[in-house]
């Protein structure tokens, strides 16, 4: 099987019922009855921009659905989305018992109809947020005689602490923990919805901005996880600060930032960096220019 694209950020797998997550991880990325992987988008700008789904082994579409807008799971939208959770998807009969479906793509984009034969690689849309999509991603389900099959785990064989190398991708999407999705700067602690847009970003800050503000999106958060923020000027420190996370979040975003005091910013370059920590362990470490 192929990966979707480089662009996607983490394999989130299935989780059989009563297993909560990855098993091998004994962190819950997933949750109980969630039998596929999922590959999400940084931003709702990428989703925007278009960033192709893949089939994952040649095939025959056997069906598909369009049509449902990439608004996500919402308190608002619930009723209209039950029956329909996977949205705007399509699936796959590759024989033998074997079948694929891709789940919440963006509305407009199947470019594939009932009866087509495809090979691997080839198009099958883009990923979205329709349906029970709580931010963009594609959802990967595979099947073998009707029950679910972890691409990772083929033979249930994976335990705590020990994960499996007999999959069935061709090069297994990489599995991480939790880490840091972006880091950006901005004049004010920006809302979560710019966040997630990807519109937080104001890398060109001017000296009399009346603050300057780092801020990082995360996920895969655990409860006791340190996020050190810290922003350099051309005089030296900024600000820093240690965050620790006091719950378990899929996605989050902290900032720090200090108010302008002076006429002016002193000129030169800023530097943001953000490093996650786990059990004093560094988990990731990004910097911003």
């Amino acid at each position: 099987m192929r990966s979707h694209r480089d662009l996607l950020y983490p394999a989130i797998h299935g989780s059989r019922p009563g297993v909560r997550g990855l098993g091998f991880s004994l962190f819950p990325l997933s949750y109980d009855t969630h039998s596929g992987t999922d590959f999400a988008l940084p931003s709702d700008a990428m989703m925007q921009a278009g960033v192709d789904v893949l089939a994952s082994a040649p095939g025959t579409v056997v069906g598909i659905r369009d049509g449902m807008p990439d608004t996500g799971l919402t308190a608002d939208t619930a009723a209209q989305i039950a029956g329909r959770e996977c949205g705007n998807g399509v699936r796959l009969d590759h024989g033998g018992g074997w079948t694929t479906q891709y789940c919440h793509l963006k509305q407009g984009t199947i470019a594939v109809q009932p009866g087509d034969i495809i090979e691997t690689g080839a198009i099958l849309g883009q990923v979205g947020q329709s349906g029970r999509a709580e931010f963009p991603h594609v959802h990967l389900s595979l099947e073998k005689d009707g029950q679910d099959v972890d691409p990772y785990d083929p033979d249930g064989d994976i335990t705590c602490g020990a994960p499996g190398t007999d999959t069935l991708w061709a090069t297994a999407p990489p599995y991480r923990p939790g880490g840091l999705i972006t880091l950006g700067f901005a004049d004010h602690v920006p809302e979560y919805t710019a966040i997630k847009a990807g519109t937080a970003d104001h890398s060109d800050l001017t000296k009399t901005a009346p603050a300057l503000v780092i801020w990082s999106y995360n996920f895969g958060i655990r409860a006791g996880d340190i996020l050190q923020l810290d922003l350099t000027g051309p005089d030296g420190p900024v600000i820093a600060r240690d965050i620790t996370l006091d719950r378990t979040q899929a996605l989050n975003f902290r900032a720090i930032g200090k108010k302008r005091r002076t006429a002016e910013w002193p000129a030169g370059t800023y530097t943001g960096t953000a490093t996650l920590i786990r059990a004093e362990q560094q988990i990731e470490k990004s910097r911003s220019p």
